[in-house]
């Protein structure tokens, strides 16, 4: 795969897979990440497209990747990270023969996913996403761990269609599926298939390479994700792309990967939590010590990202 840096009008190939570790906690974190395969990032809402089959393209850069398939019914979007990103992640998209949306799915509520919908809903792209999403924007939010606070979203970016369990959509050609998970990444996550094409949209569900973050305050937990994934990987076979909602494209071993972590992870901080253990005990004792170096090197180390997960522990 070919990944393009996109900046205004100028395209550069690059095959390099450069992640940096971020230390969290400030306000920018969820994240900025521009986890994708590219160059050096000179600007902030530079967008990197990864070409994932003929039609479906993936937009990485400052937020959540964005999924793109393109076709004669329209352009149809997953995500569309924050607001300022907006004319570039347009001008990217026409730079591989696409338009304007036509069609938004968000895959949750976090404003690295939605922060450009007032801009795209004021324009005419019609915005989808599970129940729980319209309402979260509805009501405005707070992220503690980043000290991020979202007031009550305007109209203009509120989901027009929502759902409640499942969706279908038939544009371009294929038929688009779109499953809610419950109380994984958050109370209102959904994943994205593209029947035809082969090719499957996580969002947050699945973080490519490294621990996710797992927004227990709106409903998330480490064992939803796992069984979200479960969800994901029955849904695949080996030739299956997956665009995550952050990190490279990845197929089912990267998955597969992914899921053996959360379940060890799992195992080993549900047994220390029904043994009366504190977060302060667990974190001393370092239990995902041997996990670290493949896990806790992009965006938590593993005792900062227990502390994010412990008291989610059912």
């Amino acid at each position: 795969m070919d990944h393009i840096k996109y900046m205004g009008t100028t395209k550069q190939l690059s095959n390099t897979k450069g992640m940096t570790r971020i230390k969290m906690l400030g306000a920018s974190v969820l994240v900025s990440l521009g986890l994708s395969a590219s160059v050096v990032i000179a600007d902030e809402h530079t967008s990197t497209i990864t070409q994932v089959t003929d039609s479906i393209y993936m937009l990485s850069g400052k937020g959540g990747n964005i999924g793109v398939m393109i076709g004669a019914d329209g352009t149809f979007m997953i995500d569309d990270q924050y607001a300022p990103a907006t004319p570039n992640i347009l001008n990217a998209v026409k730079s591989v023969g696409g338009s304007a949306p036509k069609y938004l799915v968000n895959t949750h509520f976090h404003g690295d996913h939605t922060g450009g919908n007032e801009n795209l809903g004021t324009t005419g792209t019609l915005i989808l996403a599970h129940d729980n999403v319209r309402q979260r924007l509805v009501d405005g939010y707070e992220i503690a761990p980043f000290k991020m606070i979202a007031a009550p979203a305007k109209t203009e970016a509120l989901p027009v269609v929502t759902f409640d369990s499942e969706l279908g959509l038939h544009v371009n050609g294929d038929h688009i599926r779109v499953y809610h998970v419950a109380n994984a990444h958050t109370d209102g996550d959904s994943i994205v298939q593209f029947s035809e094409a082969n090719v499957i949209h996580t969002g947050d569900v699945f973080f490519n390479g490294f621990y996710p973050f797992i927004d227990v305050a709106h409903g998330g937990t480490v064992k939803g994700t796992i069984a979200a994934v479960n969800v994901v990987l029955g849904l695949m076979n080996e030739g299956t792309m997956i665009i995550p909602g952050h990190g490279p494209v990845a197929k089912r071993a990267e998955l597969e990967a992914y899921r053996a972590m959360l379940a060890e992870a799992y195992k080993r901080l549900s047994d220390l939590s029904r043994s009366g253990k504190t977060l302060a005990e667990v974190q001393a004792q370092n239990p995902l010590a041997d996990l670290q170096d493949q896990w806790g090197n992009v965006m938590f180390d593993s005792n900062t990202w227990i502390g994010l997960i412990y008291d989610g522990l059912d």
